[in-house]
């Protein structure tokens, strides 16, 4: 899908740049000199197709701005190397960092672009040793480098998962150490996280956070304040994408994400949970 596209399509995200950085973050722009929540994350987060993120909803439930610095498809690296992001986890009351998938950063076996997280750049010569039949000129996108991984050698396609579960967690201590101020781990997904060695099998590749389990998450624990998980509700998920924005093309893509009472949901669990650490203070 073209991310450009999505800009110009229904709904208007109001881009604009933080910085001199080159990414671009859902708007309106946040007013940082007053007192606020930071959220660093993925698609969901963002609120791709959602009038009112969950961001949003809850700045007007906290009373406080709710920065939403999350990005289509961004992965752990686009934060790591962002120096602007990372200050505005040190000035922040809050910093939430929502859980993204293992699988758009670069490791030892393919290199991701440093912005949009969710390009395959290359394979490296480790992976091109192990996968000689593989003919990587025609893959442009980390999931279809799974699912041609995962066809053309399962057993093989195991130990791409485990690199990648490894380097995500590598990672996300080096993320949420650098960020000095009180710190939330958030995982918000239709399902809770699964046992270990359960999902190295193709059929795992539409889930999200993709390759991110219990037991990776237990690691990320002492590093945090708190951790909360958004599980939304299977009314959530029959809504499907009933009162999301978007043009007819993107409606596949659309029913993969988190609709408006997902959002909903979240803020009001994360009204409750945020809001006792801020009362705390």
């Amino acid at each position: 899908m073209n991310y450009d596209r999505i800009n110009r399509g229904a709904l208007d995200y109001c881009l604009y740049h933080f910085g001199d950085g080159k990414h671009r973050f859902r708007g309106p722009r946040p007013d940082l000199s007053k007192p606020y929540c930071a959220f660093f994350g993925s698609t969901e987060t963002y609120g791709k197709f959602i009038e009112r993120p969950f961001t949003q909803l809850l700045q007007q439930r906290l009373g406080m701005t709710c920065a939403n610095f999350a990005a289509v498809n961004a992965g752990v690296d686009m934060y790591l190397k962002d120096p602007a992001l990372a200050l505005v986890g040190d000035r922040s009351r809050l910093t939430v960092v929502a859980v993204t998938g293992a699988h758009n950063l670069s490791n030892r076996y393919y290199s991701v672009h440093p912005r949009r997280n969710d390009r395959f750049l290359g394979a490296s010569r480790m992976l091109e040793s192990l996968y000689r039949e593989v003919d990587f000129s025609e893959i442009h996108f980390t999931r279809h480098l799974l699912a041609t991984l995962a066809d053309a050698n399962i057993v093989k396609f195991g130990l791409i998962v485990e690199e990648l579960k490894l380097a995500w967690t590598a990672r996300m201590k080096t993320l949420l150490t650098g960020i000095k101020g009180p710190k939330v781990l958030l995982w918000m997904a239709g399902h809770a996280p699964g046992e270990p060695g359960l999902d190295h099998g193709k059929e795992v590749l539409n889930m999200n956070p993709l390759f991110v389990d219990q037991a990776m998450l237990d690691e990320l624990c002492p590093l945090v304040d708190r951790v909360v998980e958004v599980i939304w509700s299977d009314q959530a998920d029959a809504d499907g994408s009933d009162g999301m924005v978007f043009d007819a093309e993107d409606a596949l893509a659309a029913a993969m994400m988190p609709g408006p009472r997902a959002h909903r949901e979240a803020a009001e669990l994360l009204e409750q949970k945020l809001g006792e650490m801020l009362n705390a203070k």
